[in-house]
């Protein structure tokens, strides 16, 4: 059996947590994390979820502009991923995220769901459809 992976949505208020099967072939949205103003208790919180989902790699969504280009909010993420890099022993990588949280909220306004409910959930969603993203294209090519 294979370990799982754990793909997050890293926000300025919320962390998207989301995990896949055994086998690499689907993704579930698991919770948000309600960030802290102390990025040690954030990362102990995701700490918890890689231990008890037995998790082999992170994936970090890379929110990068339409354009492809690194706007600020791409270098907040990155500069989380390399502490969060130093602060757990299994690789963390960032995939492109484009577009995943209007996706999210796209299938949420489809479903009916009220804006409050919507708020709850976006960022799970959005790890979610990362993580999707990720596998697909990594069971596409044959990989794993």
């Amino acid at each position: 059996m294979k370990k799982r992976i754990l793909a997050l949505d890293y926000g300025d208020s919320r962390i998207g947590v989301a995990v896949s099967d055994a086998l690499h072939i689907t993704a579930q949205g698991i919770c948000v994390i309600k960030r802290t103003k102390n990025i040690e208790e954030d990362i102990e919180k995701i700490k918890k979820y890689i231990k008890e989902y037995d998790t082999g790699l992170v994936i970090l969504g890379h929110p990068l502009n339409l354009s492809g280009e690194r706007g600020t909010r791409a270098l907040v993420t990155e500069e989380f991923c390399d502490i969060l890099k130093g602060k757990i022993d299994i690789p963390v990588e960032l995939w492109d995220e484009r577009l995943s949280t209007k996706e999210a909220e796209r299938a949420l306004e489809a479903g009916g769901v009220n804006w409050r409910k919507k708020r709850e959930v976006i960022d799970m969603m959005a790890a979610q459809i990362i993580l999707s993203s990720y596998l697909d294209y990594n069971n596409n090519l044959g990989g794993f």
